[in-house]
């Protein structure tokens, strides 16, 4: 292909685009960044790309992310068995605690506010412990001593007031309960609660699997096109099992709770975002109410 056509080609699709940018300028998307994306440098390059361009044509970025593979990988160094219970929580001692809060809000956040900001848009790192946006307790189906947390309350105003400086919030899924005890809350769990305490207009849950499957071995099995009920009845007959159970629970409860879409995608793949916002045939599975 010539340049001359190459050139052609990019500005018909950008022309394309334009209805999408046109819907969804002046709208708030809630994205959770996670899984083995977040191990890859080029992956992880294209995604805060995209991000800036989202947020650069005018759609209001919440970022929430999670870091479970380097968390194990930290985990693994210093000897500390990683265990998850039935409920696909983690289980989360006192000492996997510090480990967790380390990992996420030392390491994990402050890699993407960076790659943010040198990408050539502005953010800000945030968690639960800033401006009191989340007081956790902890999650109901833990036992006593584990600190996997659950969200009591909620005051989005921090966000709000970020969102409104033209800054992306990018928010680490750590928060104090009422004494200031740190607990982990899942990333999925707090995109939800965030999406639906904002009112957002789209969630987006990037994993490292295409989407929700039908069979879980087999990538072309995915389910593009869900309602609440599917979801309820994917969990029943154990089609929805382990990790994924959090997730879709998330996007049961943003759904519910006023969001206008959920979208459990394939973060691995370069510019999925873009392919669900601004495509006809978008990417992974949709959810609406």
């Amino acid at each position: 292909m010539s340049p001359e056509q190459n050139n052609k080609n990019r500005v018909q699709l950008l022309s394309e685009a334009l209805p999408y940018i046109q819907k969804y300028t002046g709208k708030i998307f809630v994205v959770k960044y996670g899984g083995s994306a977040l191990k890859d440098p080029e992956i992880e390059k294209s995604t805060i790309n995209d991000l800036v361009l989202l947020n650069s044509v005018g759609i209001k970025i919440i970022l929430v992310h999670g870091g479970g593979p380097e968390i194990n990988q930290m985990l693994e160094k210093l000897g500390k068995e990683i265990e998850f219970e039935e409920s696909g929580l983690r289980k989360t001692d006192p000492e996997t605690m510090e480990v967790v809060e380390m990992v996420l809000h030392g390491k994990v956040q402050r890699r993407l506010v960076t790659a943010i900001n040198c990408a050539g848009g502005s953010a800000m790192g945030l968690s639960g412990r800033d401006g009191r946006i989340v007081i956790a307790q902890r999650h109901s189906k833990t036992g006593e001593g584990n600190r996997a947390g659950e969200v009591k309350t909620s005051d989005l105003e921090l966000i709000r007031q970020v969102m409104d400086l033209g800054m992306i919030p990018v928010i680490s899924s750590i928060a104090p309960d009422e004494e200031g005890l740190a607990y982990n809350i899942n990333a999925d769990t707090m995109c939800a609660e965030i999406a639906q305490g904002i009112q957002a207009d789209k969630m987006f849950l990037m994993t490292d699997t295409p989407g929700i499957l039908k069979d879980k071995e087999d990538s072309g099995s995915l389910l593009t096109d869900l309602s609440i009920a599917d979801l309820r009845a994917l969990i029943s007959d154990g089609t929805v099992a382990g990790g994924m159970i959090p997730k879709v629970e998330a996007c049961i409860q943003a759904i519910e709770s006023g969001v206008g879409e959920a979208v459990v995608l394939n973060g691995l793949e370069k510019h999925c975002l873009l392919l669900e916002t601004f495509t006809d045939t978008g990417a992974g599975s949709l959810i609406r109410s």
